[in-house]
């Protein structure tokens, strides 16, 4: 039988290893996180906050616009580089017609959702394309770490690394990038990404 300053004891050393178990879990859990997951700071998911709270770069920045071509920071995980990568490929170089990218990635002329979809295809996000309306249900609803889709009857557009690729905000016809992420009123749109990114 034991008594009551033994069981104590016992119960106090218990407690101690638990805690310590949980505080190393925790670091662990952190350093694990940092290389994987961009770590979301004041709402934007990004150290360099930009205002759309969503679709930022993480701790290792935003992308970079240089003569109208996003350059994606080297940590970015690699679907997200493929997003980028796709977009540039239409960007500036394809004008603007409505319904275009709709029957097929590959065309002449992209609309809004066409260029959207062209370049979440280049990541593997999505296998077809899809007019604006039909992203209401895709992903999941709210704002992702790396890029966030916004969506409603009208048009549509990506915040992907703390820039905006759609055919609106840009300079000239066709689908592009801007610094400008947001002139709308964002509580008009959907807003929908994919887990993890």
């Amino acid at each position: 039988m034991h008594t009551p300053r033994q069981v104590l004891s016992r119960r106090g050393k218990r407690s101690t290893r638990i805690r310590l178990a949980a505080a190393l879990l925790a670091t662990a859990a952190t350093l694990i996180a940092i290389p994987t997951a961009p770590a979301v700071a004041a709402g934007g998911g990004t150290s360099v906050t930009s205002s759309d709270g969503g679709g930022s770069g993480g701790r290792c920045g935003d992308a970079k616009l240089r003569h109208g071509k996003a350059k994606i920071p080297d940590c970015a995980p690699l679907r997200v580089k493929k997003v980028v990568w796709a977009a540039n490929e239409i960007a500036k170089g394809s004008g603007y017609c409505y319904g275009g990218g709709h029957s097929s990635f590959k065309s002449s002329c992209y609309d809004c959702s066409g260029s959207v979809s062209y370049a979440l295809h280049g990541g593997r996000f999505v296998r077809s394309p899809m007019p604006s309306s039909g992203y209401y249900g895709w992903g999941k609803r709210g704002k992702g770490d790396w890029f966030t889709v916004y969506t409603n009857s009208g048009h549509m557009f990506l915040v992907i690394a703390g820039l905006r690729f759609d055919t609106s905000m840009t300079k000239g016809a066709g689908p592009g990038w801007s610094a400008k992420v947001h002139d709308e009123n964002l509580r008009d749109f959907k807003k929908r990404m994919k887990p993890r990114f």
